[in-house]
């Protein structure tokens, strides 16, 4: 994949980071849901799969106190816990987009935001178990919030997000990971 210049990744960061205080007004007519369907989610997992890890973690950071600031949403009370799960989202997917190799887009771009999904959901329980929340966070809160709540979110990353970054490729907006190669 041919590298893109800082100044390109810091421009899609910035517009990720945007992203992340716009997709979530789309949705704040519908109770409890950013909970539901994770918007802000979408440009930090983008973030960290083209731009790569410190990008996908500034905008994991910057995207929700950004969000907050503007909004109030998430509120403040949420911010430090939301902070911390989105920017391991977004420094799994950069770190993993940079390990994964399987000669396939698809493939890597998939694997990849897997394996973010879960580590943020478990590392975001940790800390909240252990810092924000400790002693009244429990396994079944987690999973109500992290897994069964929040399962439409989940499908729309796993839907859109390959679709998004795929297409980003093939417009040449951003390097094929794969030029030779057929998806």
């Amino acid at each position: 994949m041919r590298k893109m210049s800082s100044v390109k990744k810091s421009i899609i960061t910035a517009v990720c980071i945007a992203l992340c205080y716009v997709i979530p007004l789309m949705f704040h007519g519908i109770q409890n849901a950013g909970s539901i369907f994770c918007p802000m989610h979408i440009p930090v997992f983008i973030c960290g799969l083209v731009c790569g890890w410190p990008y996908g973690l500034l905008c994991g950071i910057a995207g929700p106190a950004l969000s907050s600031a503007l909004s109030a949403m998430p509120p403040i009370a949420m911010l430090p816990a939301m902070m911390v799960e989105l920017a391991i989202y977004g420094v799994v997917a950069g770190l993993m987009m940079k390990l994964v190799h399987t000669k396939s887009t698809y493939a890597d771009l998939y694997i990849s935001l897997i394996v973010a999904i879960i580590c943020g959901r478990v590392l975001a329980g940790v800390a909240k178990a252990l810092i924000f929340a400790k002693g009244s966070y429990t396994i079944s809160a987690w999973v109500a919030g992290s897994v069964i709540t929040s399962w439409p979110g989940t499908v729309i990353q796993l839907v859109f997000i390959p679709t998004i970054v795929f297409a980003l490729m093939k417009s040449h907006l951003i390097p094929e990971r794969y030029p030779k190669l057929e998806d």
